[in-house]
């Protein structure tokens, strides 16, 4: 009797593996077909080349809002570029957005400083702004500086420094080996230009790239903020900003920012009413 129970056991336990493996088995085959089904109906994302190619064709039809979702979706990517930036502005921009239109205007402006295109657009933009602010006026020849500084970027700096670097070096050997006299007097010669101005690359190298670094310039993006007279929403209001208005950022704390103006005057502001460029 025992040998029958145990037989009859055992048959139910064997049909009961079955069952679950038969059971294990068309689940797996659902899934399977629910992933075909899903690879169908969903295609392969797209690559950030046709991203920008669809963007480009939306917001020549006119379509900037969508444009501008294609765009932010390749800046999520983790891809920059000035040309990016630039057409984000140019969407913006069409879109009526003004502050976000001038944050990107000059985000392309740090990547492309001598492109004329997007100093002109900027300049366009931030004329538009409510704001009039009149620049305090400096000697010659600081904004002489400031200008030749910003007309390359960071990097394009750092390449140049280095090629007047190894020029510097090549003269001094053709100064120490040369035998005739003349060669020497050009190696020597060429070997200090050089090296006077790679200290001077070098110099706006390290500038522009704190710059870059630091992203102490900011874009007011609300339509109006007050400029207290301290980090305090309580404190004194000094003045009115408006949106598309840009700042330097000086210290930061507990959320506020102090900030200056291009007239050189001086306050303290949300820092969730700005972003940084």
């Amino acid at each position: 009797m025992k040998r029958y129970i145990i037989l009859i056991l055992s048959l139910l336990y064997i049909s009961y593996s079955y069952a679950q493996e038969a059971e294990q088995a068309v689940e797996s085959a659902e899934q399977a077909a629910s992933t075909v089904e899903q690879s169908v109906a969903q295609p392969m994302a797209a690559t950030p080349t046709q991203m920008w190619e669809q963007a480009n064709a939306a917001y020549n039809s006119g379509d900037y809002s969508s444009a501008l979702k294609l765009y932010e979706a390749i800046q999520t990517e983790g891809l920059h570029s000035a040309a990016l930036y630039y057409n984000m502005a140019n969407a913006y921009f069409k879109m009526d957005e003004l502050a976000e239109s001038i944050l990107y205007y000059n985000r392309a402006l740090r990547l492309a400083p001598a492109d004329e295109d997007i100093r002109h657009n900027l300049e366009y933009a931030e004329s538009m702004t409510k704001d009039s602010i009149e620049k305090i006026p400096e000697f010659i020849l600081t904004t002489w500086v400031r200008a030749v500084r910003g007309a390359f970027s960071s990097t394009a700096w750092s390449v140049l420094s280095l090629v007047l670097l190894a020029t510097s070096l090549a003269m001094m050997l053709v100064y120490l080996l040369a035998q005739r006299l003349s060669l020497r007097k050009v190696g020597f010669y060429v070997m200090m230009v050089a090296g006077v101005l790679f200290i001077l690359t070098t110099i706006f190298a390290w500038g522009e790239g704190r710059m870059d670094v630091e992203h102490r310039e900011a874009v007011v993006m609300n339509s109006a903020v007050s400029i207290k007279s301290s980090p305090d929403r309580a404190a004194t209001e000094l003045f009115v900003l408006h949106e598309g208005t840009k700042l330097v950022i000086g210290a930061t704390i507990d959320g506020w920012a102090e900030v200056r103006i291009a007239d050189g005057r001086k306050g303290w502001i949300e820092e969730s009413r700005i972003e940084r460029i």
